[in-house]
């Protein structure tokens, strides 16, 4: 079975690879780049100024950027991107830069739209995503391509990774140390029954909805951010005389893919382009269902906001990882994958205090994920089977975190690369058809801002 979704899984990105870095590349050239000029807007609005207090919507513009990061922001920061430079190279990181910076045009137009075509589920509550806008902005004819989204979203949403990762790294520093768990089946019943805990306490969470996601949100991501980016910092202080060298080996390995693609380029550019999807989330839809929940009435605004994730996520995070796994060398050392290999850098970097220090970032990413992608994984349900659905969706959600705990990562990464993948292809071609509208809407409102100012 791995090795059919291993097939499957290269088949289906080497063919991704074209739609999302050209979709996010006809989505900035089509805007003519024009919101990477109001960038710094968006961060003004991020923190609150021109708030819409009686504008339609669930969250404010930041906690709806707190949802889309608790999503994003997470595992695929430290073990994802501990993955791409162990399959395709230090010249992953690279592409996952360039992935992001495309994958900010990408959100502008997603997320804009999320708000621009919002529709009412069974309780009259405004709901924005893919499978709305394609419905509301493209006409009912296209909705077995919204369909097909949210079923994709059902299963490419699930917290596999983050379960499975975490799950990981606690038995590695508290369970085999101290002699519990080591028999086979004593290892199953042990990951088993910690994926049960979690399962728990996230659900106390995410019974809130998307207002107490938010809210929970709001705190966690700002902590975390601040605590492993902090830690990754002073990692990468102490080894200074490295860094030059790593950025260098970055950038060479991108276009030869020599480090340990073998000299195979697309090795690289399809495993960076793959790491920075499942991180930033750019093109998946995802993104959108978060931010088609803020409160406001210009859609362009969101758009604006949308943007600061790819940065926050890929361009800050993910590349305080990838620089902390090559100046401290452990990226050649085989000492595993994921999140084992980002444990043995801060060990080996802070002897004593550096795997604690991550235990911490990383049960707060990884927390944060779930409680993020379970409201995407609700929102698909409830799409697909109605409001009735929730609780016997998040019972679902809840369960999947469960059987992610004693599953291997490989079959987890390459079933979610395919569900994942798969939620592209009804994201991407629908924005641009409808990338007019939100052309229109955007020359409108930046005159307006003009005019204000």
């Amino acid at each position: 079975m791995n090795e059919l979704l291993v097939e499957i899984s290269g088949i289906l990105w080497n063919n991704l690879l074209y739609l999302l870095l050209g979709g996010g590349l006809f989505f900035a050239v089509f805007s003519r780049f024009l919101p990477f000029r109001y960038l710094f807007h968006g961060l003004s609005l991020l923190f609150g100024k021109w708030s819409e207090r009686e504008a339609p919507g669930e969250v404010s513009h930041f906690r709806a950027l707190c949802s889309a990061l608790s999503g994003t922001v997470g595992m695929g920061n430290v073990a994802g991107v501990a993955v791409a430079i162990t399959q395709g190279g230090p010249g992953a990181l690279f592409w996952m830069w360039v992935c992001a910076v495309l994958g900010m045009a990408t959100k502008f137009y997603t997320c804009s739209l999320a708000v621009m075509y919002r529709g009412k589920d069974e309780d009259g509550v405004e709901q924005g995503g893919p499978m709305y806008f394609i419905t509301h902005g493209l006409g009912e004819r296209w909705r077995p391509m919204a369909v097909f989204f949210a079923v994709c979203g059902m299963f490419g949403c699930l917290p596999l990774l983050q379960s499975n990762q975490l799950t990981q790294i606690v038995r590695s520093m508290f369970f085999e140390p101290n002699g519990w768990f080591v028999e086979n089946q004593s290892i199953t019943q042990g990951n088993a029954l910690f994926g049960l805990l979690l399962a728990i306490m996230v659900g106390f969470v995410v019974i809130g909805g998307i207002k107490r996601i938010g809210a929970v949100a709001a705190r966690l991501v700002p902590v975390m951010v601040v605590l492993y980016g902090g830690s990754a910092l002073l990692i990468i202080f102490h080894h200074l005389d490295q860094l030059g060298w790593a950025f260098s080996l970055i950038f060479t390995d991108a276009f030869t893919g020599q480090a340990v693609a073998g000299g195979a380029i697309g090795v690289v550019i399809v495993t960076g382009v793959r790491r920075a999807a499942f991180s930033n989330e750019a093109g998946m839809g995802t993104e959108a269902m978060a931010h088609g929940a803020a409160k406001t009435k210009e859609p362009i605004r969101e758009g604006l906001v949308a943007m600061w994730g790819p940065v926050i996520d890929t361009l800050l995070m993910c590349s305080l990882t990838g620089l902390v796994l090559l100046v401290t060398g452990v990226w050649q050392s085989g000492e595993g994958d994921g999140v084992l290999l980002t444990t043995a850098a801060f060990e080996q970097a802070l002897p004593g205090l550096g795997s604690y220090l991550l235990l911490a970032g990383v049960i707060c990413l990884s927390f944060s994920s779930m409680l993020g992608f379970s409201y995407y994984v609700v929102k698909c349900g409830c799409f697909l089977f109605g409001q009735r659905a929730r609780i016997p969706v998040l019972g679902f959600y809840l369960f999947a975190i469960i059987i992610s705990s004693v599953a291997t990562l490989s079959e987890i990464l390459n079933f979610l690369d395919i569900a994942f993948g798969l939620m592209a292809i009804p994201t991407i071609l629908s924005s641009i058809l409808l990338a007019p509208k939100v052309n229109r809407a955007a020359k409108s409102y930046f005159k307006k801002l003009s005019d204000s100012e």
